[in-house]
């Protein structure tokens, strides 16, 4: 589902009273999905709603309202937003789970801070979903930790997300560890194929 920080269909959030806020927090919580939608399309940019947007996401069924909440958080964009994020990360949901990629992927300096506990998350499923969240981070960055992650990563499929990620903004510094990667992982031969492939693309090869 696509997310766009600046939508002029959504109204300035700075501009609402404080009446109108109160009563776009309450009415998260209506039994009317619209009425619950608008609410959260007009507390986009309020940080201060970022607490009551988080709890309203998750208790959320309806799809357009969940994404018109996400969408809100996203456009906050601060390290609260962040939080209530990334949990999502873990839901069994597919849409969810990419929804929450989407909204954290805009928000690159925002996640950077969290990525070194995500990368070294118990869950691979979720080391894999985090090589994705620093493809938007400066390039040395990315290269930094991602290759920090392939240097201790014993699981093929998050090295191969690793390596997609810095065959597209990895640095050179990244070859010395691409090369250790596809040798430890020889007997696995996509992965060397890939580790190669990459190292050809940063070197203005492939």
């Amino acid at each position: 589902m696509p997310f766009v920080k600046r939508d002029t269909a959504i109204p300035s959030a700075a501009a609402l009273s404080a009446d109108e806020f109160a009563a776009h927090i309450a009415a998260l919580g209506s039994r009317d999905p619209e009425a619950r939608w608008r609410g959260a399309r007009a507390l986009a940019g309020r940080a201060e709603a970022v607490a009551p947007l988080a709890v309203a996401l998750g208790v959320e069924a309806n799809s357009r309202v969940r994404e018109a909440i996400i969408t809100a958080l996203m456009r906050i964009g601060n390290a609260a937003s962040v939080v209530a994020l990334v949990p999502y990360l873990r839901s069994q949901d597919a849409g969810q789970r990419a929804a929450a990629i989407e909204a954290l992927q805009a928000l690159p300096r925002e996640i950077s801070p969290f990525l070194t506990a995500l990368l070294a998350d118990g869950d691979s499923d979720v080391r894999i979903l985090a090589t994705e969240l620093a493809r938007n981070l400066p390039a040395a960055e990315a290269t930094r930790l991602l290759c920090g992650l392939l240097s201790v990563e014993a699981h093929p499929n998050v090295c191969a997300a690793a390596i997609d990620v810095l065959a597209e903004v990895g640095t050179d510094d990244a070859i010395p560890v691409l090369e250790q990667c596809g040798r430890r992982f020889a007997s696995t031969p996509f992965l060397p194929f890939a580790a190669a492939k990459a190292i050809a693309l940063i070197s203005g090869e492939g």
